[in-house]
């Protein structure tokens, strides 16, 4: 089964650019649950729901640990997500890594994603109908995932997950219990700014919320607080 999923997914997409994000390692690891978020990824880069399907240069379903107790879900693929494959590895990836590094947590041990999973073009802001396209891959990867926690990052992922049209500004600093369609349990969901925004508006105030947001998700987790300051 495995096998046969590696050769479906080889001949959908470039190797050096998907295959460097967590599809492959998937495929010939065999563990629980990952040939399934294999078959998500197969079924997203053969989707033509919107428009998007013809922009882009690569689809971007996301990677990591498929049994992770944290997903981080972003709002969509920037350029250098387009060209790689991967999620947050442009400049607002290397920001995520050094808060991730901060609060202690090992992006090797998350899974993250973003709610459209192809690049708008020129990085406008996602659209309603393509956010909407999109959903019931997220939804599907967060039930197999199970995470006992989602870090939403901008308003987009915060509003695509609890279904609200609230600014980021109400919705960031509290817990938040998030139902997706098939899922027998609220799954936690704290939401904060996303990177790109902090790239643009670095001041002390919203370094400082991020960083109150990063602080309020690792006690939800039961786990250590660092102590310090943005």
């Amino acid at each position: 089964m495995t096998n046969t999923i590696s050769k479906a997914m080889l001949q959908l997409v470039d190797v050096d650019s998907y295959f460097t994000g967590f599809v492959l390692r998937a495929a010939k690891s065999g563990r629980a649950g990952m040939e399934s978020i294999v078959v998500i990824a197969e079924q997203i880069c053969r989707c033509q729901r919107c428009a998007l399907a013809r922009s882009r240069t690569t689809p971007v379903p996301g990677e990591g640990d498929p049994h992770a107790e944290v997903m981080l879900v972003g709002e969509a693929p920037g350029m250098e997500e387009d060209l790689q494959g991967r999620p947050f590895v442009g400049k607002a990836g290397q920001l995520l890594d050094r808060i991730l590094q901060a609060c202690g947590l090992a992006r090797a041990g998350l899974f993250i994603t973003n709610v459209l999973k192809c690049r708008p073009p020129n990085n406008r802001q996602p659209r309603p109908d393509e956010i909407v396209a999109c959903l019931p891959y997220l939804h599907g990867q967060i039930r197999l995932i199970r995470p006992r926690l989602i870090i939403a990052l901008g308003a987009h992922a915060a509003r695509a997950l609890l279904d609200t049209n609230k600014p980021i500004t109400a919705l960031r600093g509290v817990v938040h219990a998030c139902r997706i369609p098939g899922y027998p349990a609220t799954i936690d969901v704290v939401a904060t700014y996303h990177p790109a925004h902090l790239l643009r508006n670095y001041t002390y105030e919203n370094r400082k919320a991020v960083w109150q947001d990063m602080k309020l998700a690792l006690r939800q987790l039961g786990l250590d607080v660092p102590s310090g300051g943005p």
